[in-house]
């Protein structure tokens, strides 16, 4: 498990550093949740990646995947989880809340997170890739922007790798299968 956090800027007044809120079983809980909104996405053929939005203990936001399904590239499980908690809190300031994910963030994702002043990131897998909150960069803990939180790394990281490991495998072997179905000759 790792955590992200920025040292205190005290020339420029800034103090950034911050602790998780959570017990150990409070975030295993949650992530349970995000995987289980991972599994929805898996069932209708999209990346498995699920995300819950927690605010005092409470889950008020989920999302999983629909990029494939809606053909929006912005229809990630972030966005729908902090677009449904928003709504249900009546405001764009999602203060004090959690933000568990079963991938680390992207950087439109990590960017919603910020900008809806989410308290605490909590991501399994981490991804080389895209990943805006600690792998490739790390937006949640930049001391330029004016909002920062808490980021921490690798909860049940083994089930939510796993979990996209899976999927990935299955879909190269039926791409694999297809391409040797159209190559046969009639």
């Amino acid at each position: 498990m790792t955590v992200f956090f920025c040292e205190g800027n005290e020339s420029k007044g800034k103090n950034v550093e911050k602790t998780s809120t959570l017990t150990k079983e409070e975030k295993a809980y949650f992530m349970c949740a995000a995987i289980g909104e991972a599994k929805k996405a898996q069932a209708i053929a999209e990346v498995p990646i699920g995300a819950v939005v927690v605010l005092e203990g409470e889950i008020i936001g989920r999302g999983h995947n629909l990029r494939e399904t809606t053909q929006d590239a912005t229809m990630h499980a972030e966005m729908i989880a902090i677009r449904e908690a928003c709504a249900k809190v009546g405001s764009w300031r999602l203060e004090d809340s959690q933000l568990f994910v079963t991938l680390e963030p992207c950087p439109m994702c990590g960017g919603a997170a910020m900008l809806s002043r989410v308290e605490e990131i909590y991501f399994g897998a981490y991804d080389p890739k895209g990943g805006a909150t600690g792998s490739l960069l790390n937006l949640a803990t930049d001391e330029r922007f004016n909002h920062w939180s808490y980021v921490e790394a690798g909860i049940l990281q083994a089930e939510c790798s796993d979990l996209l490991r899976t999927f990935f495998k299955e879909l190269r072997q039926k791409k694999k299968f297809a391409s040797k179905k159209t190559s046969l000759p009639e």
